[in-house]
């Protein structure tokens, strides 16, 4: 097989079971390092070893690809895929609301994300990196997101919608840690709290509901902030009265999003029912920060389908024009 394609969809298996960073973005540089050589060029093994960005085992990779054979790190990556996860509510998404760049803690460049996206057929995809205060995660400074805004604003055609947008982090009373005058700009504001999660269950409730009827944000992110497994460990999830918090996403539309990573597995499913009696909107995003991880949309929409969501109140099967206008909805 093609040396490039073997190198590419390890990383993007390894990107999709959440492995080591360092490993996928290995395979990804061994990919960039042999982009555009010729075939002798490849086949010059002992140069080819001296090459930047070319280690022990994508050596060995290429070199196998190169035999016509599987590499065999290739074929344990796709046995330990297995049998994809599907549902028909899988086939009905257009795109997702929630994915980040290098721009702030994802790991690769925004044309690579897009690249992916188009790849799984999808119409549109928003690119939401962080806000400033995560600084762990490099969020993104106004005068960042300005300049991220010119690169995204280039980036669609031939069907594919890039959508400008941002992970807002919710603030200890609820207010956005942005602009207000920029988040205007953007066409997906995705609301989410990532700190002092363990707040007592009235303020938390109010951060929540403050959020969500703020006129700017679209989708309230990742709920509750919990993680059910994975190398981060666990953490339990928030504690807030989700009843007032749903019914002001419904009364403000705002979409509940079901997180698709699987360690998150956010809302739980009793919360997706609350929501669902509310009366909300969904929106099932991938939350990738790999190109890889956009492919998670199956476990959310295996989630959804399980707990009965009809797609109709699901945004992210809407068409574009649809979306837009859900969007532009009145803000006051």
């Amino acid at each position: 097989m093609d040396p490039h394609e073997a190198l590419s969809e390890i990383a993007t298996l390894l990107e999709r079971e959440r492995s080591s960073r360092y490993k996928s973005k290995a395979f990804r540089a061994a990919a960039d390092a042999i982009e555009g050589l010729s075939d002798e060029e490849v086949r010059d093994a002992a140069s080819l070893r001296r090459r930047k960005g070319i280690g022990d085992s994508t050596f060995a990779v290429i070199q196998q690809a190169l035999a016509g054979d599987v590499p065999g790190y290739l074929a344990d990556l796709r046995e330990r895929a297995g049998v994809q996860r599907s549902s028909t509510l899988r086939g009905l998404l257009r795109g997702d609301l929630h994915a980040h760049s290098e721009w702030s803690d994802g790991l690769t460049s925004i044309d690579l994300m897009v690249e992916a996206a188009r790849a799984l057929g999808h119409e549109y995809l928003a690119l939401t990196d962080h806000s400033p205060r995560l600084r762990v995660a490099n969020g993104l400074s106004a005068e960042r997101l300005r300049a991220q805004l010119k690169i995204v604003a280039g980036m669609s055609g031939d069907g594919f919608t890039l959508l400008s947008g941002i992970e807002v982090d919710i603030l200890d009373h609820g207010e956005l840690d942005q602009e207000p005058g920029l988040l205007d700009e953007l066409d997906i504001v995705v609301a989410s709290a990532h700190s002092k999660l363990r707040m007592e269950r009235g303020p938390m409730t109010r951060r929540l509901v403050k959020a969500v009827s703020n006129p700017r944000v679209d989708v309230l992110g990742h709920v509750t902030g919990r993680l059910v497994e994975g190398a981060r460990g666990t953490r339990p999830p928030s504690t807030f009265d989700a009843r007032p918090v749903f019914a002001a996403c419904a009364e403000h539309g705002v979409a509940v999003e079901i997180n698709s990573r699987p360690e998150r597995q956010d809302p739980p499913d009793d919360l997706i029912a609350i929501a669902l009696d509310e009366g909300c909107l969904f929106s099932i995003d991938s939350d990738a920060h790999a190109p890889g991880q956009l492919s998670l949309l199956d476990y959310g929409a295996e989630r959804a389908e399980r707990a009965g969501v009809p797609a109709e109140r699901i945004v992210t099967t809407w068409p574009l024009d649809r979306l837009r206008e859900w969007t532009r909805r009145p803000r006051g």
